[in-house]
C-alpha cells in the first residue's frame, strides 16, 4: 500500500490524542495559530532525543513568531511523561499508538535501517497554518539540524 503524502496546500487531518498527561488535545485547540506537528519514531532514542530537545531550546522564539510545537509518537502516555520531565520539554507530546494519525499525515511507512526495508515511523514534519492548511509539508527530515533548516524555512 503507498503512503499516501500530504503536499502543501492540503487541508491538515484533524485529530484527537492524548497527551503526556492523559489530556485529549486536538489540532482544532489551535484554530487560528500557526502549529507545528512533528513525527518521531520514538522517545527517548537518540535521534528522536535530539529534535526533541532542539525544539525545546528553540521554542520561545517560535511561540514568539505565533507558532504552537505538538510533537507526535507511538510512545503510550506514561512514556511520554517520563521523556518530557528528563529532557524538559515544554511543549505537547501526544500518543498515537493506534498509528492512526501517523497514516493520516502519511507518516508511517516504509523506511530504509541500516539497509533494510522496515515498516516505522517515518520522521516528518508539518506546518499547519492559521486557517488550517499545510503551509509545509516535510518528509524523512534528518534529527539533527531540523530546526534550524525548518526556521530558515519559516522565515524566523
Amino acid at each position: 500500500m503507498e503512503n499516501v503524502r500530504l503536499v502543501e496546500g492540503d487541508t491538515a487531518p484533524a485529530f484527537t490524542l492524548l497527551d503526556q498527561d492523559g489530556k485529549n488535545v486536538s489540532l482544532s485547540d489551535f484554530a487560528g495559530k500557526s502549529v507545528i506537528v512533528y513525527f518521531y519514531p520514538a522517545a527517548m532514542t537518540p535521534g528522536c532525543t535530539t529534535q526533541a530537545c532542539d525544539f525545546r531550546d528553540n521554542l520561545s522564539s517560535l511561540q514568539a513568531a505565533g507558532y504552537v510545537v505538538l510533537g507526535i509518537s507511538k510512545d503510550a502516555p506514561a512514556k511520554l511523561k517520563k521523556f518530557q520531565e528528563k529532557e524538559g520539554l515544554t511543549f505537547p507530546l501526544l500518543s498515537d499508538e493506534s498509528l492512526d494519525v501517523h497514516n493520516l499525515y502519511g507518516a508511517y511507512g516504509e523506511k530504509s535501517m541500516y539497509g533494510k526495508t522496515v515498516m516505522g515511523a517515518i520522521r516528518s514534519t508539518f506546518v499547519v497554518a492559521p486557517d488550517g492548511t499545510l503551509a509545509h509539508a516535510l518528509y524523512n527530515v534528518k534529527a539533527t539540524g531540523h530546526v534550524a533548516s525548518l526556521r530558515t524555512k519559516l522565515g524566523l
